[in-house]
């Protein structure tokens, strides 16, 4: 059934980018909560060892914040780096999370540099196309890098304050990147992210969801693969 068009140009807005603004909302919500109650519980924490409180401002530049933030980011940019990559080669019969077995994907066609509008990157053509090519995983790559090392700067500031206090030294990034409470930290966050990629691959085969991109057609058989 197809849906008419609105006719403001602000709730065209809205309906066009619904999907993006309401996680975005949620993004920034949950980000809040996690500031409030991350504030007080350190300070908590801080209180125990007879250290001085922190204010809200000074929360935010803390390592406890930092580490707190990017150690969950780090593991979501992980999840989605890998499933970009692996579903480029890998099959799954009767997922809707896998390209066909056998057929060719659209996906897979070369770009056609002729189309009026195409991207840029596209019509440039070269090592600028080769580059925007492989642009998604890149992207997520980089930001998992990136919030692997604040994980790591975060994790490092709020160890050493704790090995202080007990009289041992403190440490660096990169000697705390060493220790196995980082990279327990880690890995405990990355399996969740790969559990949620083996359930929505494997639920998809025999579950549906009307309405949803993320489903196959409720009355799809359990072996047709692809949305």
């Amino acid at each position: 059934m197809a849906i008419s068009r609105p006719a403001s140009p602000f709730w065209r807005f809205l309906y066009e980018n619904s999907l993006i603004l309401v996680i975005l909302l949620l993004t920034l919500g949950t980000l809040a909560g996690q500031f409030v109650t991350g504030w007080h519980d350190y300070n908590d924490e801080l209180q125990d060892m007879g250290l001085a409180q922190l204010s809200a401002g000074q929360y935010f530049h803390s390592g406890h914040f930092l580490e707190a933030t990017f150690e969950n980011w780090e593991s979501e940019f992980l999840q989605m780096a890998l499933y970009v990559l692996l579903t480029v080669w890998l099959r799954q019969r009767g997922s809707s999370e896998s390209k066909k077995l056998y057929e060719e994907e659209e996906v897979d066609a070369e770009p056609d540099s002729s189309k009026k509008d195409a991207p840029w990157a596209v019509r440039q053509g070269g090592w600028v196309l080769k580059l925007y090519k492989n642009s998604l995983s890149i992207a997520f790559f980089l930001l998992f890098a990136m919030s692997f090392f604040l994980h790591a700067r975060g994790g490092a500031e709020v160890y050493s304050i704790e090995q202080v206090h007990d009289g041992k030294a403190a440490v660096s990034t990169w000697e705390y990147m060493g220790t196995s409470r980082f990279w327990f930290e880690s890995l405990q966050n990355w399996q969740s992210e790969f559990l949620s990629i083996l359930s929505i691959v494997g639920l998809s085969i025999f579950l549906r969801q009307h309405g949803s991109p993320e489903s196959k057609p409720v009355d799809a058989a359990h072996s047709e693969t692809g949305k």
